[in-house]
């Protein structure tokens, strides 16, 4: 999944899933040490504070997402995020996103499609397939426009990127860093990302403020950790020495893929994440 919120600027879009690619609630394997959670999530997002001059008076909106597959078959999320972000004198801007998302557990192939309205405008889709083929990987995109391009072939994709995240919090690292693409904005863009992991949380510690996750009996036994992942615009260049994170997303990451307590950081405003609704799904296993 595509993590979500990607822009800002787009009323709080994942401009992934996610994904949720994104994400947020992402399952794989392979490098984790064991099987990840098929799972239905809702959150329920609301506006922490607003700071800088680009003020934001109030934000609202929820998350849907579902996720399914194993690591023999690959790795299927599905997202919605409806969103409302008020700017103040009767300045509301309402986002519509789908997204829909395949990755290969091996990490080989990715196929993602996004769908965003904004208001009453046109939808603006993404859809795209990401091939790893030796050292690169070709990306062919069908919309918005046409196009075949190659990034690195160190870059990651969406479930990747948490595999590694659990990986290095498993072996008590506390950074990492990682390049990602998960076909959002125009389906061309790719991200820098800082990992910051703190010391882990036993799953008989009970949380602070609970939510169905931490009361699930699927749950109750994961090891969790303290995240917060920074995204860089690769394109962008830092300024004295120094480069600004597009957004931060924080939250706790459980051993099995799935997230809580969510935090985004758009420098201007602060955006919660709060997990109302958690159901854990059937899956089949691998013969």
């Amino acid at each position: 999944m595509i993590l979500p919120f990607r822009n800002p600027s787009r009323a709080l879009v994942l401009t992934i899933a996610v994904a949720a690619g994104a994400g947020l609630v992402h399952g794989a394997a392979a490098a984790a040490g064991g099987p990840f959670l098929a799972h239905q999530a809702l959150y329920d997002l609301s506006l922490v504070k607003s700071r800088g001059s680009n003020s934001v008076s109030d934000a609202r909106g929820r998350i849907l997402y579902n996720f399914s597959g194993s690591s023999c078959e690959g790795y299927t999320s599905e997202f919605r995020q409806v969103s409302e972000l008020d700017s103040g004198e009767g300045k509301v801007t309402l986002s519509d996103l789908r997204s829909s998302s395949w990755e290969d557990a091996s990490g080989k192939s990715y196929r993602f499609k996004i769908d965003t309205r904004m208001n009453d405008s046109d939808s603006s889709p993404v859809d795209g397939i990401a091939e790893r083929v030796g050292d690169h990987i070709t990306v062919k995109l069908t919309q918005p426009v046409k196009k075949t391009f190659n990034l690195d072939g160190k870059i990651v994709f969406p479930t990747e990127q948490i595999q590694h995240i659990i990986a290095a919090a498993r072996d008590g690292k506390a950074v990492l860093e990682q390049t990602v693409y998960d076909g959002s904005d125009n389906g061309e863009k790719v991200y820098n990302t800082l990992t910051v992991i703190g010391r882990p949380i036993a799953g008989d510690r009970a949380p602070s403020s609970p939510d169905p996750s931490t009361a699930s009996d699927a749950m109750k036994t994961m090891t969790r950790w303290p995240v917060t992942v920074s995204y860089y615009d690769s394109d962008a260049r830092a300024k004295d020495g120094e480069q600004t994170p597009v957004y931060a997303m924080s939250f706790e990451l459980y051993e099995n893929g799935v997230s809580r307590a969510l935090v985004l950081d758009y420098n201007d405003f602060v955006i919660s994440g709060a997990l109302d609704k958690f159901d854990v799904r059937d899956s089949k296993p691998c013969k």
